[in-house]
């Protein structure tokens, strides 16, 4: 609509800046500083985050648009935004479409559409072998894969080319695809420091990849017993979207 030498985007790994570009879209630590009618700040949570958190915290408290700023983020923040921007206008959004538990099944018996998220390279490997093997095919996204690389499978998925996606966390942030049902090959993840079990909310940020809009989507493990799933008290609050508020940002 704008053309595309109206547009940037800047992130890690590319940098795609025509130089007369009106829009700038950008990972939170490739933001410009330069004066800007309008900022979004999406995610604004992952303030919570260790590594990254204290990036999302100075965007939140400092950058502001000239006309308007928009900090976008789950309803857990909203006793932080009151307290560090009290003039902030908030405005609670729902869920277009409903995200329902659809208990264990084993990975050959996964429905098409599907995305399968582990939490290492070689299991995702494993996974999407194990899938080439019985089903035909899936795509591969993780963090790791160059730009150009992730895309393709990306859009290998969405065609049809393959049902199946096998992908890190990374499709927790950013990716939106037509997916149907999220299954987690396990629910602990090394986050640089220790292996944990995955928050609730991190449960919930990558099992809402499924269903898109209005379309309901459903998420579940692979294991109906053990570390690798699901309690009753998880699937609650990841279809009731209930979350421990946050208390603490990194900065």
């Amino acid at each position: 609509v704008k053309g595309a030498d109206q547009v940037a985007l800047v992130t890690g790994e590319e940098k795609i800046a025509p130089p007369n570009a009106r829009w700038h879209l950008c990972t939170v630590e490739s933001m410009p500083e330069h004066d800007a009618a309008f900022v979004a700040l999406d995610e604004a949570q992952l303030g919570v985050d260790a590594e990254r958190g204290h990036v999302f915290t100075d965007r939140l408290l400092r950058r502001r648009g000239r006309e308007e700023t928009m900090i976008l983020g789950s309803e857990a923040l909203r006793p932080m935004i009151r307290d560090l921007v009290p003039d902030a206008e908030i405005i609670g959004r729902p869920r277009f479409s409903k995200l329902t538990y659809a208990g264990a099944k084993k990975i050959s018996r996964l429905p098409k559409r599907s995305a399968i998220v582990a939490f290492s390279a070689e299991e995702v490997y494993a996974v999407a072998g194990m899938l080439r093997r019985l089903r035909g095919g899936a795509a591969v996204v993780m963090g790791a894969l160059s730009p150009r690389t992730r895309n393709a499978q990306v859009a290998m998925f969405q065609a049809g080319e393959v049902d199946y996606l096998v992908a890190t966390d990374a499709i927790g942030m950013g990716l939106n695809m037509d997916v149907a049902h999220v299954a987690f090959a396990g629910l602990h993840k090394f986050d640089g420091r220790r292996t944990r079990r995955l928050t609730v909310a991190e449960m919930a940020q990558i099992a809402g990849r499924a269903g898109r809009h209005q379309r309901d989507g459903t998420f579940g493990g692979v294991v109906e017993e053990g570390p690798g799933a699901f309690l009753p008290e998880e699937v609650f609050a990841i279809e009731e979207h209930r979350f421990p508020r946050i208390e603490h940002l990194y900065w």
